[in-house]
């Protein structure tokens, strides 16, 4: 990636004060970056920063006014961090599209079609039936089961494993490790004690823009007619279980360690904090919050509750009740002086 400070002023639709043909090949904190490198201050408390970094270039906002002289390139926007994210998002784009091409040793089977641009790596393997759009990149080590569908501009890293009959949307990026369409966790009680498989014949439809963690498992339905469903643009941390049947909507955060037992369904834009735990055959409203460690045992009906603890409460309740929890030592040993007192009278 090589461009001059002008051109990078021209996407972000900023102002350049400073040196507009110096070129930046390279994204930097503020306090790392060298020549040639460009970086952003956002926060006033890393101000004094700017003024001795070997940044090439600094975005900063609209209304920033320098106390000392600047030695670098400035680009003025209105906000300096969208604007950072803005360029790391086409660098990243940038690193992640530019292979393309057939390596040795990868295998299609028959009656599957890609579109142009696509990658697939060395040791990667493709099923039958499957249908694979433009610029996809598949890396080494991948498996795509038979009858999977994968929109355009998708991102399979290394070790990616998708069952039969799996459907991803366009844009997304599953990372290492991640597990597309395994079986539910369904076994079925015997009178020996033993317990039988039920068969889980479904499969998982991911939507557009979703990006997945490392090592995340998703499992598929139970029945053929039905699916397990990822919602547009949610985004799924590392290490995390989504169980069979269960349906998230559009936008929904959800942070590494966390599971969803089956069949629970999920609304849009719900942000669930890390280690969290959600029991199956719920329903859980739009824009629910769960805080990291909470345990999720019952539906919540209201849209934007706020939810902590285990079993989980509302947030506002949770705190009243840990700053009494806090204080029990010292009531406990209060109560009984007070005891004391009293059976000495």
């Amino acid at each position: 990636m090589q461009f001059s400070i002008a051109q990078i002023a021209v996407l972000l639709g900023g102002k350049v004060e400073g040196e507009a043909e110096e070129t930046i090949n390279m994204l930097s904190s503020i306090q790392d970056a060298s020549k040639g490198q460009i970086s952003f201050l956002s926060n006033p408390k890393y101000e004094p920063l700017i003024y001795t970094t070997n940044a090439s270039a600094v975005i900063v906002s609209n209304d920033f006014s320098p106390r000392e002289k600047l030695t670098t390139t400035i680009i003025r926007v209105n906000d300096p961090y969208i604007a950072f994210t803005q360029l790391l998002e086409q660098y990243h784009a940038f690193i992640s599209f530019q292979k393309s091409g057939v390596e040795e040793m990868s295998f299609i089977g028959s009656n599957s079609k890609t579109g142009e641009g696509i990658y697939r790596g060395a040791f990667s393997y493709i099923g039958e039936n499957v249908t694979i759009g433009e610029n996809v990149k598949i890396y080494p080590h991948t498996y795509i089961g038979d009858n999977s569908v994968i929109g355009n501009n998708t991102i399979l890293h290394s070790g990616v494993k998708l069952y039969s009959n799996s459907k991803i949307g366009d844009n997304c990026v599953l990372h290492s490790g991640v597990i597309i369409g395994s079986d539910g966790f369904g076994f079925a009680p015997q009178e020996d004690g033993t317990y039988k498989n039920i068969p889980q014949l479904g499969n998982v439809v991911i939507g557009n823009n979703v990006h997945i963690g490392g090592n995340t498992v998703i499992d598929c339905s139970v029945m053929p007619t039905d699916s397990t469903i990822i919602g547009d643009g949610t985004k799924l941390d590392n290490l995390i279980q989504i169980a069979h049947n269960v349906k998230i909507g559009k936008n929904t955060v959800i942070a590494a360690h966390s599971a969803i037992a089956g069949s629970t369904e999920i609304g849009d834009n719900c942000v669930f904090g890390g280690q969290s735990g959600v029991a199956g055959h719920l329903k859980v409203a739009n824009k629910t919050s769960l805080g990291a460690q909470t345990g999720l045992g019952k539906s919540v009906k209201k849209e934007g509750e706020k939810l902590f603890g285990s079993p989980a409460i509302n947030l506002s309740q949770f705190y009243r009740s840990y700053a009494v929890f806090k204080n029990l030592p010292d009531l406990s040993t209060r109560l009984r002086q007070l005891e004391d007192k009293m059976l000495n009278s």
